[in-house]
This record gives C-alpha cells, structure tokens and sequence, in this order.
C-alpha cells in the first residue's frame, strides 16, 4: 500500500485538545449560523423563484404545460426551490463552518491540499452543470417525452418536473468531482495511476454499465452521452496525478511511493 507518510513530530501542527462541552458548543454555534444562512437566502429566493421555476422548465420542456394537482403545489414547490438555491448558494459559508469545526484536528499539508483543490471543484462543478444543461438534459427530456407520446398524454406535474431537473443537474455536478476524488486519493496514497491504469477496462465496463441503466431509452448514443464523460473524466485523472506524483515525491523527499 502506498503511503505519504508524515513527520512524527512537526512544530507546524499543534492541535488543541478542547472539553467535549466546548465542541458541542461550538458545534451548535456553526449550525445555527449555517441554518440562519441558508434561511435567509432561502427567504430571498422565494419571489424570485415564481420567474425561475418556468424559465428552468422551459430550457427543457418545450411545448409542454406542467400542472399543479393541489392547491398548495406551487408554493409548495416555490419554496422546494428557495430551500435548494439556499442550500447552493449559501454553500460557501455551510463549507466554512464545516472546515471551521474540523481544521484544528487536521494536519497543515491535509489542509494546503483542501485549499488546492477549492479552484479546480468549483470549475468542474460549473463544467458539470454546463454539460447536463446543454448536452444530457435536452436529449434524455426528449427520449422521455418521445416515449411517453406512444402510450399516453403528457400531462406533467410541476413538483415532479422541477425535481427530475434539479437532480440530474445536481447528479453532473457530483460526476464531475471525480478528478478531485482520484487525485485526492492519490495524494493520500489510497491509489496510484499505475493501479487506475490497471483498472481502466473495468471502470470503462462500469460506466456504460451504469449509463444504460441511468439511459431512459435505451439508446447507445443516450448511453454513450453518459458513459463516455465519466471515462473521459478517470483518464484526465490518470494523467494528472502522473504528473502530479513526480511533484509529489520531490517535496517529499523520494518518500512517496515506498511501500
């Protein structure tokens, strides 16, 4: 197994031990200004969510006219909506508080590496967002529809709607990660690109496995749109972390690797 192993004594890293009393507070302290963030945000959404939600659904449904089967279905759905934007947009400081509570007992390189990679996370996930918006959703909308046209009338619900878009936008933005999660693991010593490259058949298997279950239509070229990003994705990681272990062991000092 390869580890990074680290010093036994390194004057950089000098955690505080606190009462267990002290984190519960300060524990409940973070969660109620993250709830308080969310909260708020999620009371500046709510307006505007009555524009959003139709424009969102339009990107996607053309022609089709959802509908709401309660009384209470479209607020219930406006604030659905406001509690998700709050959640995302007041991700940063849910992150904060988060790397706030942890961080004393994290040792300083772990930290410079959660730094390195809050940049290229972020772009990823933008990418990912771009991808399902321009690429995936569209088509596998239409596969649906087209499907839905031979044994019935579309007749679509606003809730059911809404939440099927969010979820793949949400679903691309986590697959994009995956470049983050491999080189992360690699700079933990939990896998190397010798060992990904060994597995690349298998985690090609794998993604097309997953994308003609994840295919609505069963379409190779509906599959294809959701396998091939994934492998694309795990040999972009492959390169980069062979690039990044030549680094890795020269600020180590040739200790990476060793087993």
């Amino acid at each position: 197994m390869i580890a990074t192993p680290e010093p036994a004594h390194d004057p950089e890293w000098d955690p505080k031990e606190m009462p267990f009393t002290e984190h519960l507070r300060e524990l409940r302290s973070r969660l109620l200004v993250s709830i308080a963030a969310v909260g708020a945000i999620s009371l500046l959404l709510f307006w505007p969510s009555q524009y959003a939600i139709p424009w969102l659904v339009r990107a996607y449904f053309h022609g089709i006219t959802l509908h709401a089967f309660g009384p209470a279905d479209v607020i219930l759905t406006e604030f659905k909506f406001s509690i998700v934007g709050g959640i995302v947009f007041g991700l940063p400081v849910l992150l904060y508080q988060i790397w706030m509570f942890v961080v004393p007992a994290v040792h300083p390189r772990t930290r410079r590496m959660v730094f390195a990679f809050i940049a290229p996370s972020i772009g990823l996930s933008l990418l990912g967002l771009a991808f399902a918006h321009f690429i995936v959703l569209p088509r596998v909308v239409a596969a649906l529809v087209a499907i839905t046209d031979k044994v019935a009338t579309p007749t679509f619900g606003l809730s059911q709607t809404l939440g099927f878009i969010l979820i793949l936008l949400g679903l691309f933005a986590l697959i994009f990660q995956t470049p983050i999660v491999l080189v992360a693991l690699a700079r933990l010593g939990i896998v190397n690109a010798v060992l990904l490259q060994r597995f690349r058949r298998q985690a090609l298997f794998a993604f097309f496995v997953g994308g003609g279950i994840a295919a609505p239509d069963g379409n190779p070229v509906t599959m294809a749109l959701l396998a091939i990003p994934m492998y694309v994705l795990y040999e972009a990681s492959i390169w980069v972390i062979v690039v990044l272990e030549k680094s890795w062991r020269r600020n180590d000092g040739g200790a990476y690797g060793r087993t």
